[in-house]
């Protein structure tokens, strides 16, 4: 078949063989893994090794996944006893252990092989020796080999319960896991000792989802504080927003604003925002406050009509207008949004937990 570590593709002679002998399930497991990654390095994608051998795709992931963590555990060091046994059966045991490290993988095997562990128990238990391997120190009376882990676990465990029964229940998977006699004397006490003793559960996550492009502000590039110059406006780079949070990069010195993700602002091609006085806006209402606005322009759009506002250059400054007939001088951008400050009569309102009514 094929040997472990073989790097070179195999020719189209080796792969025929290849092929029929996968077809005839020949060999064991570890020799099908090797196989289907020897069709894999000749070009061979899974469905087309499924279509040629009646290997599924997630049946070729698992073995080929099983092999890896067998040979890794075989130069780790495992007994003859666990060899025999895992070249026969148990890939999907040894599918479990891929999460473990090399050395975890190895004495895991052995223990499975010792206890007899089907792999829906290796697989529950593979997470207790994972988070036990985090751990900087040992807890007291607690070795390091993966059964004084599973162990632990389940002594923690039985501390929490205040029913009796599911209690005797963790602490008999506890001794019988235990390796060492201090783990099955620290499993014993809890016999004799009923104290409940609750484990602090960890917070949750703090997760949100968004679900509207209104919940995503765009961020915009700005030009400056008016007046400016059309040296200022070609100065600002093109912003292409990188999924899925739209992020932006820039290099060098520039400004940006988050403005809310309207429809309009996502609609835009080149969006950048000018910052100006309310007043020097063309046909701004009179009896309006003057304030600092954001002017933002879409670069993108240069079509004149006569409904909109439009950035344009005179003497060599950028302005803003309006006009019912065709503009003659160069349309740099249309205005797509004028953005007024937020007016809040209390600011420290919005730095203070939301009360609900109840």
């Amino acid at each position: 078949m094929v040997f472990p570590g073989s790097s070179s593709p195999p020719d189209a002679a080796a792969v025929q063989d290849i092929l029929q002998s996968l077809r005839r399930k020949e060999g064991t497991w570890v020799d099908w893994a090797q196989g289907c990654q020897a069709l894999q390095k000749a070009g061979f994608n899974p469905q087309q090794i499924f279509e040629e051998t009646g290997f599924e795709p997630i049946q070729q992931n698992q073995i080929v996944v099983a092999e890896q963590v067998y040979q890794s555990a075989i130069k780790a060091g495992v007994s003859e006893a666990t060899q025999a046994h895992f070249i026969r059966q148990g890939s999907d045991s040894l599918y479990e252990l891929r999460v473990l490290s090399q050395s975890d993988r190895a004495s895991m095997a052995d223990f499975a092989v010792q206890h007899g562990l089907d792999s829906d128990e290796v697989r529950d238990l593979v997470k207790p020796v994972k988070e036990y391997s985090y751990r900087k120190e040992k807890p007291p009376g607690f070795g390091d080999e993966p059964g004084d882990a599973i162990a632990y676990h389940f002594w923690k465990l039985a501390r929490q319960k205040d029913d009796l029964q599911d209690r005797s229940r963790l602490i008999a998977q506890g001794l019988r896991f235990a390796e060492s006699p201090t783990a099955r004397q620290h499993i014993e006490k809890l016999l004799t000792d009923f104290t409940v003793v609750k484990d602090r559960p960890a917070p949750r996550l703090p997760l949100y989802r968004l679900e509207t492009e209104s919940e995503l502000p765009r961020v915009i590039p700005v030009v400056g504080q008016m007046p400016l110059t059309v040296d200022d406006l070609k100065a600002v780079p093109v912003v292409v927003p990188e999924e899925p949070f739209s992020m932006v990069s820039a290099n060098g010195a520039s400004a940006w604003i988050a403005v809310p993700g309207w429809q309009v602002i996502f609609r835009a091609e080149d969006p950048v925002g000018l910052l100006a006085q309310a007043r020097s806006l063309p046909n701004y209402p009179a009896d309006a406050a003057d304030e600092s606005v954001l002017v933002v322009v879409d670069r993108g759009d240069r079509i004149w009509d006569d409904d909109g506002y439009f950035l344009t250059v005179e003497n060599d400054q950028l302005t803003l207008i309006w006009s019912p007939s065709p503009i003659e001088t160069p349309i740099l951008g249309k205005v797509i949004l004028i953005l007024r400050p937020k007016r809040i009569l209390d600011e420290n309102y919005n730095r203070e937990l939301w009360q609900l009514d109840e």
